[in-house]
């Protein structure tokens, strides 16, 4: 068929729609799985990445605030300043954080890894009978004298 023949086989449709017989080209985009799992692994690359690096810095945080610390306590013992005391324990407070928000970022990790893995039903407590009702009062009245036995 030529394409006139087809723009009159459509006239009395068109017509009766009242639309126009242009033919309008659109563009379908499609998104496949493997651009899907391409993202996924490269966030799953990303979290990974983020986790290495600032678990290796609040390491590196933590030693250092473990030298600053014997540095300041050995200056106020030989100075016996009250504040001396006061920076060593701030110091301290400070390192404790610090080592409280690496166990923190092993928690959300965690709970990350949780998060991607598929989860489904583990235990099922819902029990379905399939049988006509006369079948069901049959089965409750044998259960009810096993019971009573």
């Amino acid at each position: 068929m030529t394409e006139k023949n087809e723009s009159k086989k459509f006239d009395k449709l068109n017509e009766t729609f009242n639309v126009s017989g242009e033919v309008v080209e659109t563009e379908i985009i499609k998104e496949t799985h493997e651009n899907k799992i391409g993202e996924i692994s490269n966030s799953i690359q990303d979290i990974k990445k983020d986790y290495e690096y600032t678990r290796g810095n609040l390491y590196s945080l933590i030693e250092k605030g473990q030298e600053a610390i014997n540095g300041i306590l050995q200056l106020a013992q030989e100075s016996e300043m009250p504040r001396a005391y006061e920076v060593a324990g701030q110091l301290i407070k400070n390192v404790a954080d610090a080592t409280d928000k690496l166990m923190d970022l092993q928690k959300k990790l965690k709970n990350i890894e949780e998060d991607k893995q598929p989860r489904g039903p583990t235990n099922v407590t819902n029990a379905l009978f399939v049988g006509s009702t006369a079948e069901l009062a049959k089965l409750l009245k044998k259960q009810s004298t096993e019971e009573n036995v």
